[in-house]
Order: C-alpha cells, then sequence, then structure tokens
C-alpha cells in the first residue's frame, strides 16, 4: 500500500543543477545568490526590502532586536500558534502575552487584544496560520502606534484585503521549511517597507558589520575590517540555500495554484461529511494553502479526532494536529502560571484540528484515497 505523507517538498533536478553552478562557483556563503532570491521574493510580495536568514524563527528574532525590544517588554502573540512564536520574545528578554484566536480562521481574534495591552507592549505578533492572513486591519485598529511583527512562517503567496503577506506590517517573517510551500532546507525570509528597519537589520544579522562579506571581499582595500558599532547576530542564509530558493520562486505561482485548487476540491468534498468543518476563508482573502486544516465538531471531542488520526495512519495516510496551544505547554504553563483553560479557542483548536495531506507530489488518485478513507471512518463509527 502506497503510503501518502504529510508534506513533501517540490524540488527535483532545476534546483539539483542550479546548486552545480553555485557550489563551482566558489562562492557559498551570502552572496550574488541570497541577493538574487531577496529581490525576486521583494517583487514577488510587492515589498521595499527582503533579508534572507537561516529560518523564520531566526527572523523573528531579528525583527525584535531591530525594534529594540527586551527585558522588560511586553509582546501579544496568539495561544494557538507554533511554539517559536513565543519563543522569540522569550529569548529577546521580554515577556510572552497571550489572547485567543477565532476558531473559525485559527488567528488571532482582534476582540481580545486590548485588555492585554498595558504601558510595557512594545509589539504584537499577528500569526497567518497555515497560510490564512490574519485580520491586520482589525489589529491594526486596536493596536494604534503598536508595531505589528507579521508571523508569515505559512504565508508565501497569501493576499488579503490589506495586500500581500509580509508588506501589512512593520514587518515580517517566512519560513522556508521543508513543509511549507517553497522551501530552501531550512532558512527564512525578513520583508518590511521601513527602509530604517531594514538597514538596521541587515546590520545585525551579519554580526553588526557596517558592510557586508560581499562587500568587503569585492572592495578595493582588502586589510580594512567592517566596523562593529553594534553587537549583532549571525543569521545570513548561504548561497546554496539562495540558489534553491531561486528555483523555488520561478515554480512559486504554479504551487500556489495548485494548493488553491487540491484544497477547493477537499472543501466540496468535505461537505459530504458532517462532523467536519473544512476550513474558513473569509471574503477578500487568498489563503496560501501551506496546510488544509480542517476540524472535527466540537461534540465529537479530542478522542475522535486521535481515533480518526490512527485510522488514517493505519491506512497509510499522514495527517498531524494543525498546531498546538502554545499556553497549554509546559514551559510556558509553569513559567507565566497560565491554566489549559484560559484560552478556551485555542484548546479546542489544540484538539480537534487535522491537517490532511496537500503538496505537489500527490496525484488524483491520492486525493481520492484520502476522501475515501474518511468516508470510510464515517462508516466505521457510525
Amino acid at each position: 500500500m502506497k503510503s501518502i505523507p504529510i508534506s513533501v517538498p517540490s524540488v527535483g533536478k532545476e534546483e539539483y543543477e542550479a546548486l552545480e553552478e553555485t557550489l563551482m562557483s566558489g562562492w557559498i556563503t551570502q552572496g550574488p545568490k541570497v541577493k538574487q532570491f531577496e529581490q525576486e521574493f521583494a517583487a514577488f510580495h510587492h515589498v521595499d526590502h527582503a533579508l534572507a536568514v537561516t529560518s523564520c524563527t531566526t527572523g523573528l528574532q531579528l525583527i525584535l532586536a531591530g525594534l529594540g525590544i527586551g527585558s522588560g517588554d511586553e509582546v501579544i502573540v496568539p495561544a494557538f500558534t507554533w511554539v517559536a512564536t513565543a519563543n522569540v520574545v522569550v529569548h529577546a528578554g521580554a515577556t510572552p502575552v497571550f489572547v485567543d484566536i477565532d476558531l473559525n480562521t485559527y488567528n488571532m481574534d482582534p476582540k481580545q487584544i486590548q485588555s492585554k495591552i498595558t504601558a510595557k507592549t512594545k509589539a504584537i505578533i499577528a500569526v497567518h496560520l497555515f497560510g490564512l492572513c490574519a485580520d491586520m486591519a482589525a489589529i491594526q485598529a486596536v493596536a494604534g502606534e503598536i508595531p505589528i511583527i507579521e508571523d508569515a512562517a505559512c504565508a508565501v503567496g497569501a493576499t488579503s484585503p490589506d495586500g500581500y503577506a509580509g508588506g501589512i506590517g512593520t514587518a515580517a517573517s517566512f519560513s522556508f521549511h521543508p513543509r511549507k510551500t517553497i522551501t530552501t532546507g531550512e532558512g527564512g525570509m525578513v520583508t518590511t517597507q521601513n527602509s530604517e528597519l531594514a538597514k538596521k537589520m541587515d546590520i545585525l544579522r551579519n554580526h553588526g558589520a557596517s558592510i557586508s562579506e560581499e562587500q568587503r571581499h569585492h572592495g578595493p582595500k582588502p586589510y580594512i575590517l567592517p566596523e562593529f558599532a553594534t553587537c549583532g547576530f549571525n543569521f545570513r542564509m548561504t548561497d546554496i540555500q539562495a540558489t534553491i530558493g531561486v528555483e523555488q520562486m520561478k515554480k512559486l505561482p504554479a504551487l500556489l495554484k495548485d494548493r488553491q485548487e487540491r484544497a477547493a476540491f477537499y472543501t466540496e468534498q468535505l461537505a459530504e461529511i458532517d462532523w467536519i468543518i473544512p476550513p474558513h476563508i473569509p471574503q477578500g482573502y487568498q489563503h496560501g494553502w501551506q496546510a488544509y486544516v480542517c476540524q472535527i465538531k466540537t461534540e465529537k471531542g479530542a478522542s475522535f479526532r486521535n481515533q480518526l488520526m490512527d485510522f488514517l495512519q493505519s491506512e497509510g495516510i499522514s495527517t498531524r494536529p494543525g498546531t498546538h496551544a502554545v499556553h497549554m505547554l509546559a514551559y510556558y504553563q509553569d513559567q507565566f502560571d497560565i491554566n489549559s483553560d484560559d484560552f478556551l479557542q485555542a484548546k479546542l483548536a489544540d484538539q480537534l484540528s487535522i491537517a490532511l495531506p496537500l503538496h505537489g507530489q500527490m496525484s488524483d488518485d491520492d486525493y481520492d484515497r484520502v476522501l475515501d478513507r474518511l468516508k470510510a471512518f464515517e462508516l466505521c463509527v457510525a
């Protein structure tokens, strides 16, 4: 029986052949391919600046550092997201302040934000979960002058009525992990429309150096080292990764189109199963479909969801929970005195969400088989 993985990266001979040229060039750290990848990514997402980094997580760290967020500050984050969204706040020395989500979209509920804002609030991290942009206009209306950081890990190519992901807030960070629509293995991209912030982050990602390695090596005076006026990080992407990224950008429109069509097919077919709630897309939004995450109806409960996942696994079909409720993780409960019931919508999403396989290596037969097995499970438990 053929297995259907939850995700498979869409890489092939194009990436392989492009890598040979980069490897033979002798320039494999941050260099011309990184610059090309940044320019193409920025153009696609209609942003002024893009900075390639080692991961979405370090990209978020870079943004927080660029905004000067640290000890004594608070950053508002959604309670249902990948743990890195909160971890970066802790690593910055600040305090994550959780808000609940809208269970229809899995994104931060703007109505929950106002009560969490204090004099210490220095930023809000709005996650575009699974590829659906958060309601940035509503969040901005509450935030006022507080910077809004887009955790756009899942949102390559996604749009909202306010524009493309990555250009709506103060700054954004994207992921190129293999489960994302395009990949560089690991890696990320920071975007912003703010030139001053972009310049500051460019320096911070390279140890705090006043000039890049490429500028230094191509300069006329090889004995001059860069000045270090600030203490930075090594968050640089390599040209090896960027070479893959450049080839992936060529495929991105087709990959997005395929995911949109496959997701629409799932949604149409799942209407026949009354205990599954398909993903909701508000009017005016284009979902990026990093993952197709549906929801088991509340009355069925977490044990039913887990039984379904066990059944599909036994049939060779991989699934995953959407993600986790961070406030239910041991570290955050212990360190911040949080109860599992403090954010009930996030808790429900943690217990009832299920991501179905969705990627470019699946055939029509694969999608039909996923749906057939879902319907078979319905008969088993009827």
